[in-house]
C-alpha cells in the first residue's frame, strides 16, 4: 500500500488536462504495468472536467494487454520531474548500531526550545497581506504563478483539496496595480476560489510561458514547511535557527510556509543549497515536507480563506540577511577547531614525533603516495612494501618497523592477489615467519567511492591495531572529479580520516595519467613534513 500511495502522490504533480492523447494513455499503461487499477487512472483524469469522459478509461483499460517493451512507472515519474516534481534524493534511514549521529549543524536544542504564539490579526486586510508578499519576494516586471482552482481527492489518507495547474500570465507589478483598486475582492484579481481549499501561489519568478522547473527565472526562494509539529514550536524554532525568511505565512491548518532565501545561480546549485537547508532543519528537530524541495513549488497564498481559517502573512525578512549570512553563522556555531597556539609557548618543549614506520621515508600515522604509469610494476611494490613491514626487514633498502598491516585488493582476482604475494616472498627469498600480520581485503568488483569505503574499513580495523593500510589502486575509489579542487579535498580528507581514527599510516597508489610513459618511472611522495624529499625509481623486476 505504501508503494502504490507513493506513485500516486507522484502523479498528483500532473495535471492531466496539460498532456495530448498519447501521453494521457501512456499514464494508464504505466499504471496498470504497476499493479494499480482503473479507479486509479480515472480518478486522477477527472481532474481535467473539459475532457474527461464517464467510462472512458475502464474501456481503455481493458486494452491494455501488455507489450515486450512495456510504458513503466518512470515513465510517469519523469512527466513529474518535466513539470517541477523533484524526487527526495536523501529520504534517510533508520538508525542501527553502527551508525554516527553527527552533531554538526545542530544551533537549537528542541527539548528546551519554548514556543512562539502565532496570532490571527484581529483587523485582517488580505488585500494588504497579498501586496506585502507580492513586493517582499518579486520584482515589479517578475511573472508570478498562482493558483486558485482545486479538486477534491480522497484515498486512504482522507479527503483533501488539490491545486489544478493554474496561471502565470501577470507581473507582481500588475496584480499590486490591480489589487490597490480591487476594493478589497481578492477574487477579482487572481480569480475566484474554493473557501474549503483555500489558494495558492509559487515563490520564485516564472518566465510567463509555463509552470515548470525550467520556466524558473531565477532561483530565489526554498520552501520550509513542517506538518509534524505544534504551531508555536515551528513559529520558535524558523526564528530561532535564523533562517533567512523573506516571508513567513500560515497555512491556514496545522503548518507555517517559511519562503527562505536561497539565493542560487542554478538549478543544480539551488538543488545542493537545499539539500543543505533541509539538512541543517533535520538535525535541529524540524522534520519537513521533502516533497516541497522543487523551485517552481506552490505555497500557501496568504490574504485567503481556507476551510474556516485564514491564510495570512505572519511576518516578513527575518532571521539573518542573506543565505550566504546564514551559512556562516551555522558553521560558525559548530565550529569545534583548536585555537591557533603561539609557537614560543612550545619551542622549548616540542611535542614527539610519531615513530617512523619507513625510516627515513614515513611515520606512522602518516600518508604515502604511490604513483606511475600502468604495468609499472606498482602492485607489486606496494605488496613488497606489506611483507616487508610485516617481516621487519628493508623495503628498496629503507629499514621498516615490524607490524599488522592490512592490503586492500581493489583490481586483482582474489586467487591472482594471493599468488603475487606467494611470488614476491619467492622472489625475495624470505622464510614467511610472520603471516598471521598480513590481512588481505579482497574487494574487486565490490568498491566503493572513498566516502562510504572509509568508515567500512575503520570498523573492520578498529581493533587490530594495524601500522599500516595499502590501497592499491586509488582511482577505483575515487570520489568526484579529478579535476575539482574541493571534491578531491575532501576524497583525501577521507585517507586523513582513517590515519587519525587507527593511528597507522595509509599508503594508496595511483596511476598516472595515459600518454607517454616516459621510462615507466614510479614515484613515491611521503605525504610527511618531517620527509621534505620525493623519491623517483624504476619499476618493480
Amino acid at each position: 500500500m505504501e508503494q502504490r500511495a507513493d506513485l500516486l502522490e507522484i502523479l498528483d504533480n500532473i495535471y492531466p488536462g496539460e498532456l495530448d492523447y498519447q501521453e494521457w494513455v501512456n499514464v494508464g499503461m504505466a499504471l496498470k504495468q504497476e499493479g494499480y487499477t482503473a479507479e486509479d487512472w480515472d480518478r486522477w483524469s477527472q481532474r481535467d472536467p473539459a475532457r474527461y469522459h464517464s467510462g472512458e478509461c475502464f474501456r481503455k483499460w481493458n486494452s491494455f494487454r501488455g507489450s515486450s517493451d512495456p510504458v513503466t512507472a518512470g515513465t510517469i515519474v519523469q512527466m513529474a520531474i518535466d513539470r517541477g516534481w523533484m524526487p527526495d534524493l536523501n529520504p534517510g534511514h533508520e538508525l542501527d548500531w553502527n551508525d554516527e549521529i553527527s552533531q554538526e549543524g545542530v544551533v537549537v536544542d528542541s527539548g528546551w526550545l519554548e514556543g512562539k504564539e502565532v496570532r490571527e490579526p484581529k483587523n485582517w486586510d488580505p488585500v494588504q497581506d497579498l501586496i506585502r508578499y507580492l513586493e517582499a519576494l518579486f520584482e515589479s516586471g517578475e511573472n508570478v504563478g498562482y493558483v486558485t482552482q482545486s479538486w477534491e481527492k480522497t484515498d486512504e489518507k482522507g479527503t483533501r483539496w488539490l491545486p489544478s495547474r493554474g496561471n502565470w500570465d501577470r507581473t507582481a507589478g500588475q496584480l499590486i496595480e490591480e489589487l490597490n483598486k480591487c476594493n478589497g475582492d481578492v477574487g477579482a484579481v487572481f480569480g475566484d476560489y474554493n473557501p474549503d481549499a483555500g489558494a495558492w501561489i509559487r515563490f520564485n519568478p516564472l518566465d510567463g510561458k509555463d509552470c515548470k522547473n525550467e520556466n524558473v527565472t531565477d532561483f530565489r526562494y526554498a520552501l520550509v514547511e513542517s506538518d509534524d509539529m505544534e504551531l508555536d514550536k515551528q513559529n520558535a524554532l524558523i526564528r530561532e535557527l535564523e533562517l533567512p525568511v523573506a516571508a513567513l505565512v500560515f497555512s491556514g491548518k496545522k503548518s507555517l510556509h517559511a519562503i527562505v532565501r536561497i539565493e542560487a545561480a542554478d538549478l543544480r546549485e539551488y538543488k545542493k543549497r537545499v539539500e543543505y537547508l533541509y539538512s541543517i532543519c533535520k538535525k535541529n528537530g524540524l522534520k519537513l515536507d521533502t516533497q516541497n524541495k522543487n523551485p517552481s513549488r506552490l505555497s500557501r497564498m496568504p490574504g485567503v480563506t481556507r476551510n474556516g481559517k485564514k491564510q495570512f502573512l505572519v511576518d516578513t525578512n527575518i532571521g539573518k540577511e542573506s543565505w550566504e549570512e546564514w551559512v556562516e553563522w551555522i558553521e560558525s556555531v559548530n565550529d569545534d577547531l583548536p585555537d591557533p597556539e603561539p609557537l614560543q609557548d612550545v619551542w622549548e618543549n616540542l611535542p614527539e614525533l610519531s615513530p617512523c614506520l619507513i625510516e627515513g621515508v614515513l611515520r606512522k600515522g602518516h600518508k604515502m603516495l604511490i604513483a606511475g604509469p600502468s604495468k609499472a610494476g606498482k602492485s607489486f611494490l606496494q605488496i613488497e612494501l606489506c611483507i616487508s613491514i610485516a617481516e621487519g626487514k628493508d623495503w628498496l633498502g629503507w629499514k621498516c618497523a615490524r607490524g599488522r598491516v592490512m592490503y586492500v585488493n581493489l583490481e586483482l582476482d582474489r586467487a591472482s592477489c594471493l599468488h603475487r604475494f606467494r611470488d614476491v616472498y619467492d622472489t625475495l627469498g624470505w622464510r614467511p615467519k610472520y603471516l598471521d600480520s598480513i590481512d588481505i581485503w579482497n574487494l574487486r568488483g565490490k568498491s566503493v567511492p572513498m566516502d562510504k569505503l572509509a568508515p567500512k574499513l575503520i570498523r573492520r580495523a578498529a581493533k587490530k591495531d594495524y601500522v599500516a593500510i595499502i590501497i592499491d589502486p586509488i582511482y577505483k575509489v575515487i570520489t568526484g572529479d579529478e579535476n575539482s579542487a574541493d571534491q578531491m579535498a575532501n576524497f583525501c580528507n577521507q585517507f586523513d580520516k582513517v590515519c587519525t581514527e587507527l593511528g597507522c599510516a595509509v599508503i594508496y597508489c595511483h596511476h598516472h595519467s595515459k600518454g607517454s610513459q616516459g621510462g615507466k618511472n614510479l614515484w613515491i611522495a611521503p605525504a610527511d613534513p618531517g620527509y621534505l624529499h620525493v623519491i623517483r625509481m624504476r619499476c618493480w623486476t
